[in-house]
């Protein structure tokens, strides 16, 4: 059975504190699951020497039980492997979800390894780690698909989804603060000043709008929303031409049916092609004609994370 990559965001922060710590640490990764599980294969969570943890690998029922452990990792420097639930030595640890969890411990990770993957999520380029069940080194490639192959555990990296936000008014400003809210990278662009504070204040990078259009050097990619929200349907055209043209994996506008029918005839007259215009979203959203700009929101959201 295939395995999705991961998004970066199920790794990224326990890799990077790690990395910080100079490596001073075990990091902990799900490397089987029998039935359902709260967290996907290849998810992490770090523990620092400290004894701070960064990551979560189930609902909270393992997470002390892991901490011990990796401890005692740290005292030998020999990577180890846990078993919870289904089989497991520990009975009087449950597992509410009734599965089995394979936790692998790296007791001292590569820093080297670590950094070169941050490099990579940095880049938002996809990567792959690779893990020996029993020495513990670390490898980081390009490319790799998640799963065992003899003693090298692969873990699948893909870039986090990233936002881009045009538009104006309280669609925008509560869709960008929802996505932010999330934690997921985001850029709203707007012409309107008041918009830009709101959404700035909810921690949104931002970028001022002069006229319609996508400014030179932003690229979308393969991982990249492209979500307007514009009552002045004028502004739509020129940006969502430059998008259809870009690697993004979701491109919509907010609107009614009529609306994007005549945004999508105004396409075609501008020549846009039919094959690009096939991927251009609206009506917008999982909940139809939502008039509630928080509804919009959610539902908006929703659909773009349902296409990813």
């Amino acid at each position: 059975m295939s395995v999705p990559a991961l998004d970066a965001s199920t790794v990224i922060e326990p890799i990077r504190q790690l990395a910080e710590a100079g490596g001073a640490g075990v990091l902990c990764v799900i490397s089987g699951v029998d039935g359902p599980s709260y967290r996907p294969l290849g998810a992490m969570m770090a523990v620092l020497e400290t004894g701070a943890r960064v990551g979560t690998l189930s609902s909270g029922c393992v997470e002390a039980d892991i901490a011990l452990h990796a401890a005692e990792a740290l005292a030998t420097g020999h990577p180890k492997t846990l078993r919870y639930g289904a089989g497991s030595p520990f009975g009087d640890i449950v597992l509410p979800c009734g599965g089995g969890l394979d936790i692998l411990l790296l007791p001292r990770p590569d820093v080297a390894a670590l950094e070169a993957l941050l490099a990579q999520h940095s880049a938002r380029q996809p990567a792959c780690l690779e893990v020996h069940r029993h020495t513990g080194a670390l490898q980081v490639k390009a490319t790799g698909t998640t799963g065992w192959t003899g003693d090298i555990f692969s873990i699948a990296i893909e870039p986090e989804i990233q936002f881009f936000i045009f538009g104006k008014g309280p669609e925008t400003a509560t869709f960008a603060g929802l996505v932010q809210a999330a934690g997921y990278p985001n850029l709203v662009l707007s012409p309107d000043a008041e918009t830009l504070a709101s959404v700035s204040a909810a921690g949104c990078a931002t970028e001022q709008l002069t006229h319609a259009h996508i400014p030179e050097g932003l690229k979308a990619d393969s991982r990249s929303a492209v979500v307007l929200f514009f009552h002045d349907h004028d502004w739509e055209p020129p940006i969502l031409a430059s998008a259809l043209e870009s690697d993004a994996f979701y491109i919509g506008a907010q609107g009614s049916l009529r609306a994007a029918a005549l945004r999508r005839a105004e396409l075609v007259h501008m020549g846009v092609d039919a094959a690009l215009l096939s991927k251009l979203r609206g009506p917008i959203g999982l909940v139809p004609s939502a008039r509630d700009a928080r509804k919009l929101a959610v539902s908006v959201l929703a659909e773009v994370l349902s296409d990813s």
